[in-house]
């Protein structure tokens, strides 16, 4: 029977949001890759044997946030209606991811911005590990996000 969870101990499910408002809903996320610095001039130079890995980043986290749902188990499939890859370098030996994701729902975009995060982090790693393995990938993390029940959420005013 549909949603009677009794056979699953665990209680994994996906949420019903069927009752819920549509709204507008928006999400920023972003990640770091930390390499050596002539590796981020390399990226920043478009100089690598596999091409332009800030361009390359950008189209990989449009397509991963269009497939949140097929990555991450229990997230509904979203009409998508913008995503947004910026690429900066705010230090010799940082890449800056930053993503925007807005839909009209009844449930938020965070985990598209998320998604979105680190695979444009992963696509530039895939690009570059053969010149740096020491690369990494850190805090992949929410900024802020607009819309729905909760409310609105700002990194660093919760």
């Amino acid at each position: 029977m549909l949603g009677d969870m009794s056979d699953d101990p665990h209680g994994i499910r996906m949420i019903d949001v069927g009752g819920k408002p549509v709204t507008q809903r928006t999400a920023r996320a972003s990640a770091r890759l930390s390499a050596r610095p002539a590796t981020v001039a390399r990226i920043r130079a478009g100089d690598l044997d596999k091409g332009d890995a800030v361009a390359t980043a950008r189209i990989a986290g449009i397509m991963a946030a269009k497939r949140t749902s097929d990555i991450v188990p229990l997230c509904h499939p979203l009409p998508l209606e913008g995503v947004e890859v910026a690429i900066s370098f705010p230090d010799p030996g940082v890449v800056s991811i930053e993503t925007t994701v807005r839909t009209t729902a009844r449930t938020g975009v965070e985990m598209e911005a998320l998604v979105a995060a680190a695979a444009a982090a992963l696509a530039i790693y895939d690009m570059c590990k053969s010149i740096d393995p020491d690369m990494t990938v850190e805090q992949i993390r929410l900024e802020q996000k607009t819309g729905g029940i909760h409310g609105d959420y700002v990194r660093g005013e919760a």
